[in-house]
């Protein structure tokens, strides 16, 4: 009976290893070069488009210092906008280190999902709120009506607006308004789920002996340390060509994303 409860916990150990494997595996996305301040890899813009972005893009960078790069996927491979958008402004280091003043404006056509990322260093002035009504405003309603040079114009003329405008003139604008009414009770809700969920997986690891925990840390630790690009802990490879580059900067998730 002893040796039959052994073989149970060490098949559970193989597969909650397995499927944690499997999940980081999924969580690491094909994420595209950073060859401009504009990578149109869904091919939904314009040349002329193009051309006018990145030449907004450059100018902001040169005058302020701060990095904002366009980019739109063929495909979220799987995840949701927030993790993709974080992993990949990461991957690319967008804004110098120091100041971490970096924006990613990460459109995903087949999904229909769109996200402004900030880097740490302009959360305070590119705010969640703001950065929310600027989808809600300026892009999605342009996006759904299938105009996608004018979404992407109009998104990043409001964010270069914030982001070197006085907030007194530019929030003068009322579709540039931070009205925000969200309340966060959804977030703690969801963070509570988390929790309860995470205490009851380590409950239930630890029930299997010390053998079932080896088995599955080893599982855990070589995925992490398996060298794949993009990761969630903000490894992966320097990306870059054309010339153009990140500054090292990170985020942490701020911004916001919206649908259409």
């Amino acid at each position: 009976m002893r040796l039959a409860q052994r073989l149970a916990a060490f098949a559970l150990a193989l597969l909650l290893g397995a499927i944690a494997g499997a999940s980081l595996a999924r969580a690491e996305p094909n994420l595209p070069a950073l060859t401009g301040r504009v990578v149109d890899q869904a091919n939904i813009l314009s040349a002329d488009t193009r051309a006018a972005i990145q030449t907004k893009l450059k100018d902001l960078e040169e005058k302020s210092g701060i990095q904002l790069v366009v980019a739109t996927v063929a495909s979220l491979d799987g995840l949701e906008i927030e993790p993709y958008a974080n992993q990949l402004f990461r991957a690319w280091k967008l804004g110098e280190a120091q100041k971490n003043n970096g924006v990613l404006f990460l459109i995903a056509p087949k999904e229909h999902r769109v996200r402004i990322e900030v880097g740490y260093g302009l959360e305070g002035t590119l705010t969640d709120a703001t950065s929310k009504i600027i989808i809600a405003n300026a892009v999605a309603p342009r996006f759904k009506a299938g105009d996608f040079n004018g979404g992407v114009s109009r998104g990043v003329d409001d964010i270069i607006t914030v982001l070197t405008t006085d907030a007194s003139e530019w929030q003068k604008r009322p579709e540039l308004r931070a009205e925000d009414h969200s309340s966060i009770i959804p977030v703690l809700v969801a963070m509570l789920i988390l929790s309860i969920f995470f205490v009851s997986f380590v409950h239930t690891v630890r029930q299997q002996g010390g053998l079932g925990r080896a088995l599955l840390y080893m599982a855990l630790t070589s995925n992490l340390r398996s060298g794949r690009s993009g990761g969630f802990f903000g490894g992966g490879s320097t990306f870059g060509g054309g010339g153009f580059s990140g500054g090292g900067g990170s985020s942490g998730g701020g911004g916001a994303s919206g649908s259409w």
